[in-house]
C-alpha cells in the first residue's frame, strides 16, 4: 500500500464544482491502478498556534480546506500512472479548474501502521 495526501484551499461557493472536478478525476486514476480516493470537505478544522491546515496552504478569507487521500497498490504503481497521465490529455488542467493549484500540498507516504479495512 501506498497513499498520496493532498491539503487544498478552495473557495467554499466552488464545493459542488469541486465535488464534481474530484469525481471525473478519480475515475480516470482507478484506470490507472488507484484503489481508493476519499475527499474530504472541512468540517472541524482549527487554527493551530504555530501552524495549522489553513497557514500550510495560505488559505484565504471564504476558502474552506479539502483533505484527500488515494491508496495506490504500491509506490511503483503511482509512479507509472504519473509517468503516464503526463501524456494523457484527460488530464491537462481545465482554465476552470475549482482552485489554485499553487497552493496544493502533496506528499506521498509508505504506511507504518493501519487499522481497520483489510
Amino acid at each position: 500500500m501506498y497513499v498520496a495526501g493532498f491539503v487544498i484551499p478552495v473557495p467554499e461557493e466552488k464545493m459542488e464544482a469541486y465535488r464534481r472536478w474530484a469525481e471525473r478525476g478519480a475515475a480516470l486514476f482507478r484506470e490507472y491502478g488507484c484503489l481508493e480516493i476519499v475527499e474530504s470537505w472541512e468540517d472541524n478544522v482549527p487554527d493551530g498556534t504555530a501552524t495549522d491546515f489553513r497557514r500550510a496552504v495560505a488559505a484565504k478569507a471564504g476558502e474552506k480546506i479539502v483533505f484527500a487521500w488515494q491508496v495506490w497498490p504500491d509506490k511503483e504503481t503511482l509512479e507509472a500512472a504519473e509517468a503516464h497521465m503526463q501524456n494523457d490529455k484527460r488530464f491537462e488542467l481545465p482554465g476552470d479548474i475549482p482552485f489554485d493549484p499553487k497552493r496544493l500540498v502533496l506528499g506521498c507516504f509508505k504506511p507504518i501502521h493501519t487499522m481497520g479495512r483489510g
